[in-house]
């Protein structure tokens, strides 16, 4: 089930929240735990199970880890979960992947399992995985409560596509949390935004991405646009799904962290990879790059940590070379920019670190989001004016009269101006009470253009659903 549909909106939605504010704090997990089991099951009901049994991994291995606290043999339980959440997390993502290199290297034929990819396993694998990290390093108490902890894995606003939300950031509201009146209200406008976000300019940017696919003909200035169109589709489809999930968390009275940061004002890669999927990239600093030796190490170990990171961070994303190479090229852009290119673009006017990261962040979604290297090769070619085509074309200028107003409201929307803006407009009193009257407002406006663009529309996609 979609957060951007009609079914989540209009009948699950209001559903849950009506039973869940009906009944007293102590049923209230259950409540979520119940709701979120039957939001995965709408959608993926033969994987129910698969979640719920490393649930109870994470849980019992929990247990084992603070029962063995103290005992010479105190790292074997949280060996055993890293090894069975990894192990269930390669046989279902990666398996098909292996088997296909092996048959490539060794001229065999074994047959592919032909295993479909359980939604957010990536997502809630992770989760449990820094719970029993956490637990094992003190960093959490252990959670004594089966249906709790099922409640913090299978929380439908986060289950199915992140954050990744670490069990130390819910670790008290799953026992104490308050709800208030303007918790209900901040989470409620995030998730408008958000849903606004993934349905009038997602879904408006994919709709160019697919036109640019099944065009015969191209040109130079249409490459460049249909890799910034999909550029600003993945950031407004994942970014609007983690407001969406933030919403709905504080509407719960969870506290989920920020998940972006308007990443494309960053003047390096580096900075850029602070402010995109920060719960990603903070989850594999702590619990693999600093383990490692992080940067405390030389220079040729800290080089090999921060390429095993970008690496794992590719492959994590899918189980396919495009992705394995694309999480390398930032392993080898961030190696660079710590070790000259910081220091030689502070010398720079900040203009040009601003377009050398755009420029090299179009490359690294060209790598992303084609199917192997010569169909991304044959893209980057189109791209540099290597190819056989013109500059522009008639077909393009038409595209980019139809699409031109959404790439704009989407260049703009992707920086903090808007918020700048308003935040300007609160300083005044006058400001503030205009704003805080046509909030309500906007937000209904908006829900009722999102409902008809949802019922007329079939064009849904949400990209980050087969990680």
């Amino acid at each position: 089930m979609l957060f951007s549909s009609i079914s989540f909106i209009y009948y699950f939605l209001p559903i849950v929240l009506m039973l869940y504010f009906l009944v007293p704090f102590r049923f209230k997990n259950s409540i979520l735990l119940v709701s979120s089991l039957f939001f995965y099951f709408y959608g993926e009901p033969k994987y129910s199970i698969l979640m719920l049994a490393s649930s109870l991994s994470g849980y019992l291995h929990g247990l084992w880890i603070e029962k063995s606290r103290k005992s010479r043999y105190a790292k074997l339980p949280l060996i055993c979960s890293i090894i069975f959440s990894i192990g269930i997390l390669f046989y279902f993502k990666y398996a098909d992947f292996l088997i296909e290199n092996i048959n490539w290297l060794f001229d065999l034929k074994i047959a592919p399992l032909k295993i479909v990819l359980p939604i957010g396993i990536s997502f809630y694998t992770f989760q449990i995985l820094s719970y029993t990290i956490d637990v094992y390093y003190g960093t959490s108490k252990v959670q004594k409560n089966f249906f709790s902890f099922a409640a913090y894995v299978s929380l439908f606003p986060q289950l199915i596509a992140g954050p990744i939300v670490r069990y130390a950031t819910v670790e008290e509201e799953l026992s104490q949390r308050n709800h208030t009146f303007a918790n209900f209200a901040y989470g409620v406008n995030r998730f408008v935004i958000g849903l606004s976000k993934k349905v009038l300019i997602a879904n408006s940017l994919g709709e160019l991405g697919q036109v640019f696919s099944n065009l015969n003909e191209s040109s130079i200035l249409f490459y460049w646009i249909a890799s910034v169109a999909f550029m600003l589709q993945i950031y407004y489809d994942f970014s609007g799904y983690s407001d969406m999930a933030i919403g709905l968390g504080r509407i719960f009275g969870f506290h989920f962290l920020e998940n972006f940061n308007y990443p494309f004002i960053s003047k390096s890669i580096s900075e850029f990879w602070r402010r995109w999927h920060i719960s990603l990239g903070t989850w594999f600093r702590d619990y693999l790059y600093i383990p490692m030796g992080g940067n405390r190490v030389g220079t040729v170990k800290w080089i090999r940590n921060i390429i095993v990171v970008w690496f794992l961070t590719g492959f994590w994303h899918g189980a396919n070379w495009n992705f394995i190479i694309w999480g390398l090229y930032f392993g080898i852009f961030l190696v660079l920019e710590k070790v000259f290119l910081t220091e030689f673009f502070k010398k720079l006017p900040s203009i040009v670190g601003h377009i050398y990261t755009l420029f090299f962040l179009s490359i690294s979604f060209v790598i992303f989001n084609t199917n192997n290297m010569i169909e991304c090769i044959e893209y980057i070619k189109g791209m540099l004016g290597i190819l056989n085509i013109p500059f522009s074309n008639a077909v393009t200028d038409y595209y980019i009269s139809s699409y031109g107003l959404t790439l704009i409201i989407a260049a703009v929307g992707a920086t903090p101006l808007s918020v700048k803006v308003i935040k300007k407009l609160k300083c005044y009193k006058k400001g503030e009470y205009i704003l805080n009257i046509l909030e309500p407002i906007v937000q209904i406006l908006l829900l009722l253009l999102i409902t008809g663009y949802l019922v007329d529309g079939s064009f849904n996609p949400f990209l980050y659903f087969r990680f």
